[in-house]
Formats: structure tokens, sequence, C-alpha cells
């Protein structure tokens, strides 16, 4: 049979660095294929030919069996081939709309028709589970919210093959199944769909056939049945990934190190109270919109917030986040990317910016000091660098996590916040983040945890606080922490409800 796209013994090098090595991969119309690999296995580079976005060194594409060759991502858009890039790639100051439209603006005679551009903008994202007013900006958005943006945009153009790199890693478990059901619906319509996540049990529910990818090289394919998300992670790594998770520790019974009351962040937090104990792994759980991220954001005074903070018992109140950092409170951000990181800076640079006085002397910074903390980090958080001095966007996903973390402990911090740790980041080096976090708890550090991944807080938390629509909607406490205590909070929809709708229904 024909494919609607193949890529042909694909190979790719950058200089003497050989990224991809033969790599066969073929798309069936009404399929939907993923593709699943450790960071660095060659996932991104990969798409990146099959959209235009690169040109192989060695092998070749196809479409519907004849040779093809895509000059660029115009070239390859124009014949059906559409990649939702995992990073956001939008107009920061445009609206929504104007996003999902730039370059293809509707016209109603010689004007752009924006109450058009308008109604299908926010029919999109309302299927897409965002019901968002079309004309807000995008830089007002979350990242969860701009990544239903980037999706929508893609799926208003023509297309035969969609290419998905890591849709899901900043939603929740309910924007993933409005997400879910579009991509059902392309699959319909005999669209062909190319999904690349490193949410395996997600892999496993919506994907037809699975390609693992390892260090460049093509591993297998398989019918996504033969397959479970353990016998893929065994793919992935070479090795059982059977302990995932930590051992959980009893929880911490002792001082309360962070308290919050009746804290509020106008516009995104009407009021939340919580407190934090030494040595506690504290998770922060909600949808979209929930105001997590804002919360915190508010607390080590990167926005505005009102009401009380306590610190070991002290009030505080911190006008940015070098004050929090003063205080022992450090805050990695979810956009490692536009937040956490200077991706056309070198690590050592990296690694040391928030740290810098402990290596300046005399107005002068102490390089060799610099290359010495980071050969110790580099060791201590087992960062795969090819060199020393490479920058720190040509790093992976998660050796950029491991370097913004080790970046983070240079300042020895008593509270540590990590807003979604380990997103767009493979199963093995998910199992070093977790052992670092349960490491900084066992020393006495406390965590707060925020995440969108369930079995992330489900394995890692002591206990889990659960936000709705700006408010604490409650908490879930050792056995009790699963997943399903935490949707209901989430959702506003409990059990009880739950049954009365199924009773119904029946």
């Amino acid at each position: 049979m024909a494919f609607v796209l193949e890529a042909r013994e694909i190979g790719k090098s950058f200089g003497p660095v050989e990224v991809l090595r033969g790599i066969p991969l073929a798309l069936k119309a009404g399929e939907v294929h993923a593709v699943i690999g450790e960071n660095g296995a060659g996932k991104s580079t990969l798409m990146r030919i099959l959209s235009g976005h690169l040109q192989p060194s060695a092998g070749s594409l196809a479409m519907d069996d004849a040779p093809t060759v895509f000059a660029n991502p115009v070239a390859a858009e124009s014949r059906g081939i559409v990649l939702v890039h995992q990073e956001i790639l939008l107009a920061p100051d445009l609206s929504i709309a104007q996003n999902l439209f730039l370059g293809r603006e509707m016209r109603r005679g010689p004007f752009v028709d924006d109450a058009a551009m308008n109604r299908i903008a926010a029919a999109k994202m309302a299927e897409l589970g965002a019901r968002l007013d079309p004309n807000t900006p995008i830089r007002e958005l979350s990242i969860a919210q701009r990544q239903l943006v980037q999706i929508a945009r893609a799926l208003l153009a023509p297309h035969r093959v969609v290419i998905f790199d890591e849709p899901t890693a900043t939603l929740s478990g309910v924007e993933a199944e409005a997400l879910f059901l579009a991509i059902h619906e392309l699959k319909a319509k005999g669209v062909a769909v190319l999904y690349i996540s490193h949410r395996l049990p997600e892999v496993k529910a919506i994907t037809d056939r699975v390609t693992v990818l390892r260090d460049g090289r093509h591993v297998a394919t398989r019918d996504a049945a033969e397959l479970d998300p353990a016998g893929m992670a065994r793919l992935m790594v070479g090795r059982d990934m059977a302990n995932l998770y930590p051992p959980r520790t009893p929880a911490p019974e002792g001082e309360i190190v962070l308290e919050a009351r009746d804290v509020a962040v106008p516009g995104y937090v009407e009021t939340a109270s919580f407190a934090l104990r030494k040595g506690e792994i504290l998770g922060f759980a909600g949808l979209i919109g929930a105001g997590r991220t804002e919360l915190f954001e508010g607390l080590v005074g990167l926005r505005p917030c009102r009401g009380e903070v306590r610190q070991e018992g002290k009030p505080v109140s911190f006008r940015d986040a070098a004050q929090s950092m003063a205080a022992g409170i450090v805050y990695l951000s979810e956009d490692r990317k536009g937040k956490g990181l200077l991706l056309q800076q070198d690590l050592r640079v990296n690694l040391t910016l928030a740290a810098l006085s402990r290596f300046a002397k005399s107005g002068l910074v102490a390089e060799s000091q610099e290359w010495a903390e980071l050969d110790k980090a580099i060791a201590a958080f087992d960062i795969r660098a090819r060199r020393k001095e490479m920058l720190a966007g040509q790093l992976s996903g998660g050796n950029q996590q491991k370097l913004l973390l080790a970046k983070m402990m240079l300042l020895e911090p008593r509270i540590v916040i990590i807003d979604e740790p380990t997103r767009g980041i493979d199963i093995g080096t998910k199992e070093q983040i977790y052992r670092f976090i349960a490491e900084l708890a066992a020393q006495g550090r406390s965590i707060v945890v925020i995440s969108s991944e369930m079995p992330e807080l489900i394995g890692l938390c002591h206990r889990v606080i659960v936000m709705k629509a700006g408010r604490i909607a409650g908490e879930v406490t050792g056995d009790e922490i699963a997943e399903d205590p935490i949707m209901f909070l989430a959702t506003g929809v409990h059990e009880e409800e739950v049954v009365e709708m199924a009773a119904g229904a029946a």
C-alpha cells in the first residue's frame, strides 16, 4: 500500500555529530502513529525533517509512494504536512484570533474580516476545551492556554498529516481529553497523525502503532495493542523502569516553614491558605486557569499579591524574586526556555547567574571557580552535554531542566518550588528528577511540586492540594492520594454526583 508520508532510512548529522541513523517511518491515512524515546533519541530532529524545517543528510522522504523533497516548512504545509511545535511559536502582542489566522487572514472585499475570524477562533478553542475571548492577547495567557492556541492554529490549516510534538506536556487531564477527541476526529477523516509524547499511558490509549527510537537509531515499530507502558519504557531506555518513583517516606510532622493565609493574586487567585512543613513534598493540582502557577508567582514576588505570608513563623513580603531567593525560597518556572534559562548563553553562565555574587571578587568574576562548579553540577545532576562550552539551548529538554535545578541549588535554598518539573522530559530523565526531589526532601528542604501529571503527584507527594477557579478546593493525603479524588476536586464533580448522573443515564 502507498503511505501518506514515509521516511526512508533517514539520517542526519550536524558536523561530526550523527543524530539520526537509518530511520524508517511510514504513516498511514486514518492512523495515529506514536514516536517515543528518551530526550536526545532524535524524535524532534526527525519531526523537523518530516515537516521541512531540516534537510536529511541521508535517506529520503516520500508522499503517496512518490519521492518528495520539502525545501522549507511552507513547502511542507502546502502539501498538507502540519507540525504543532512543542515550543510556543506565537506572536505575544497579537490576539488569539490574530494568531490563528496570521498569514492567512479572512477577508470581506478589501478588508480583513475580524468578526468572522473571531467567531471561528472562539469555536475552535471551545472544541479544545478552552472558552476564551478571541480578542485576548497571547501574552495574557498561561503556557497551557498558549499551547491550545498553537494546536488550534495547526488544525485550521488544510492537512493530510498532523504532527504533534508533546502536545499535552502542559495540559491537565480534562484539556488533554478534549485534544484526544480532536485527534479521533482527524483519524476518522482519514488524516494521518504522528504523535510524540513522553506520557506513555496516553500513547497506549490513543495510538495505533508505536515507533521507538534510542540514541538516534530505530529500535522497534509495534502495534500499540502489543505493548503496555512498561514495555514501551523498556524499549526506550533498554532497562526495566518498574521503580520510577522513589520509595514514599512518612509525611513529615515537623515545623511549618511556609504559611499562606488568605493570599490573593488579582485576576488569578481569589483566596488561598495552606501550610508547608519542613522536609515535605507538597503537590498542587488543578486544571488550566486554576491559579496554581500564579499563586506561587505572587508568593515569590513575580506578581502582585495580597494576604499574609509567613516564613518560619515570621511575616514576609517579597517585592521581587531576588528577595525571595535571598530568603531561601527558589521558584523553578514551568517556562524553563523563556524564563528559567538564557538559551543563547553557555552552561557556565546559566549555572552561576543567580548566585553570581559567590564568584565575584573586586568586581571581577572568577571564571575558573565557575568552571569548577559546572564540573560538579554536571557530575551531581548527570547533565549530559557534548561539551561544557555549548549553549544551554543546545541541551535536550531534560538536561535543561537538570541545569535549571543545579542553578537554583547553588543558592542553597530551604524551600524549592518546582512548576511542571518534568514537562516534555523522557521517562529515564523523569526518574532522575524524581530522585533529586526526594533527596532534597530527605535533606530537610521543603518542596512544592506544581504539576499537570497526575501520576507524578500521586507517586511523589506527601499531600496534594487541589485548586479550582482561583481557590483551594480541597486536599488529599496519604493513601487517599489518587486520581479520582483529585479530579473530583479539580472539576467540582463529586463522586455522589457521578453516581447520580450514571443512574440517570441508565
